[in-house]
């Protein structure tokens, strides 16, 4: 569980691009993780066997890996898409992943994958579970089941938490759990201002995971833009 110590209280940066995004290429991932890295990221969130080997090569900081598919689908709020399946699930452990990110809600998965294989392969193999999860009860079951980490990744994302605020952290989710459960909890998704970042720590918050407001500059670009619109 050294893994798990070496994220407390540190701020995780999510590099990720999709494949029809500039950013995509191999140089440029690379490049935004040492940027991050000297910046003083405590871990990255990176998606794919590739990025993964990249991070673990490069740097010592724990890594988290996920898989997404090429195109998300238009559905995306009804299914299930990060780190679906075993297959995905074991590119990563091959890749070095410290810790697999996934889909820790309750909703049917490809080929009828359950959700405690996921957990228990990953622990098979010495890794840390993140379960990324939309509600309280599916962190609450995830926990269950023997996830490591739990994340509020999901938030306002399903259609079982389409009534979140768009505008701000799910800091209720996130007490809530901390409270229902003796798992870490991590902080992810809308996280703009580094105050936001002090109040999930204050709340208790294992770690904080940034994505968009650092490494996804189409996004950051278009709050500025459509300011005043």
């Amino acid at each position: 569980m050294d893994i798990i110590n070496r994220l407390e209280h540190k701020v995780v940066v999510s590099v990720q691009a999709m494949p029809s995004e500039p950013l995509y290429l191999e140089k440029c991932m690379v490049a935004m993780m040492k940027s991050v890295v000297k910046g003083g990221a405590g871990g990255l969130r990176v998606a794919g066997a590739r990025d993964v080997t990249n991070a673990k090569r490069l740097f010592d900081v724990p890594v988290i890996g996920l898989t997404k598919p090429d195109l998300i689908p238009k559905n995306w709020q009804e299914i299930v898409y990060i780190t679906p399946t075993l297959k995905e699930v074991i590119s990563l452990v091959e890749a070095g992943a410290d810790v697999v990110a996934f889909d820790g809600t309750m909703r049917p998965r490809e080929g009828g994958c359950k959700l405690e294989e996921i957990i228990k392969y990953i622990k098979i193999n010495k890794r840390i579970s993140m379960a990324d999860i939309s509600t309280v009860e599916e962190g609450i079951n995830a926990a269950k089941l023997g996830a490591n980490i739990l994340s509020t990744t999901l938030s306002g994302y399903t259609m079982e938490s389409i009534n979140v605020s768009q505008n701000e952290p799910d800091f209720k989710l996130l007490e809530t759990l901390i409270k229902e459960t003796d798992k870490p909890v991590v902080l992810e998704g809308r996280i703009w201002e580094p105050w936001q970042v002090e109040k999930a720590f204050d709340l208790g918050a294992h770690c904080v995971v940034i994505g968009s407001a650092i490494t996804r500059p189409q996004l950051i670009t278009k709050r500025f833009v459509t300011r005043n619109k």
